[in-house]
């Protein structure tokens, strides 16, 4: 005869902490979401965007689709080897989406690509969503457009005043006068090059410094932003592993109770 009882008991511990382990271990996987960075940024600035991209599946990643949300303007995308891409747009010559296609092998299973570009922001305070579309080379494909708390979740963009000191602004896009403001140069920088001798050039060359340390300003806070999106992410997901790796052991201890009470005589 068996003890009936304490094995029922086991066998119902083993049951729920294997269903916990496998929770907790799908869910870390799911927590690597597709991406878009810095999180916070100013009205009207000409800002570098990245779409981070990891592969959740066994298999290759081959092509992502962004679309650009209302009220922000495109400009420039940076390539990348073996990647195409292809604009879409509106009637009024607008882009209005972005895909990126694997010319060989894609994004491979436990791998991430970066994609990034370049677009203006609205000239308000605005939140903006980006929509992505992830297809894997079995033809599947995920979307990353739901709202806060859903399964794919898309990216968000805050758009305030509280980020013009974090946004990193592209003074090579040569479409926006302003785009010494928007890297943090102060107003009128350079401006003392039309005075007269020594006065007209030193204006001219603090005015340079000025807008040089503005930019850098700009450039660091919108790498410290980066980072510590990049960092939040990092230890959502540690934190994610280590309570799964517990939970697989709690499982494990519980089959071997279960083993050893069928063996032991009442």
């Amino acid at each position: 005869m068996f003890r009936a009882i304490p094995l029922r008991i086991n066998r119902l511990w083993f049951a729920v902490a294997s269903a916990a382990a496998a929770t907790l271990l799908f869910g870390g996987v799911a927590s690597a979401h597709v991406t878009v960075s810095p999180g916070a940024s100013a009205p009207g600035a000409w800002q570098t965007y990245t779409i981070k991209v990891p592969v959740e599946k066994d298999i290759p990643t081959v092509k992502v689709a962004l679309k650009i949300p209302d009220g922000v303007e495109f400009k420039q995308y940076r390539p990348i080897p073996d990647w195409d891409v292809e604009l879409t747009k509106n009637d009024a010559g607008a882009v209005t989406a972005v895909t990126w296609s694997a010319e060989d092998g894609g994004i491979g299973p436990g791998e991430f690509q970066q994609f990034d570009f370049v677009a203006k922001n609205p000239d308000k305070a605005a939140e903006v969503a980006w929509d992505a579309f992830q297809y894997y080379s079995d033809g599947s494909v995920v979307e990353w457009t739901g709202g806060e708390g859903a399964d794919y979740p898309h990216s968000l963009t805050v758009i305030s005043a509280e980020a013009r000191g974090a946004a990193n602004a592209d003074a090579g896009h040569g479409h926006d006068s302003n785009a010494g403001s928007a890297s943090g140069a102060p107003e009128g920088a350079g401006t003392g090059a039309s005075g007269d001798g020594a006065n007209g050039a030193g204006n001219a060359n603090a005015g340079k410094a000025g807008a040089q340390s503005g930019s850098t300003n700009a450039d660091a806070a919108a790498a410290n932003s980066a980072a510590a999106q990049n960092s939040g992410t990092s230890g959502l997901e540690t934190a994610t592993l280590v309570v799964s790796i517990a939970a697989l052991l709690v499982s494990l201890a519980a089959l071997w109770l279960t083993l050893r009470s069928k063996r032991k005589p009442a």
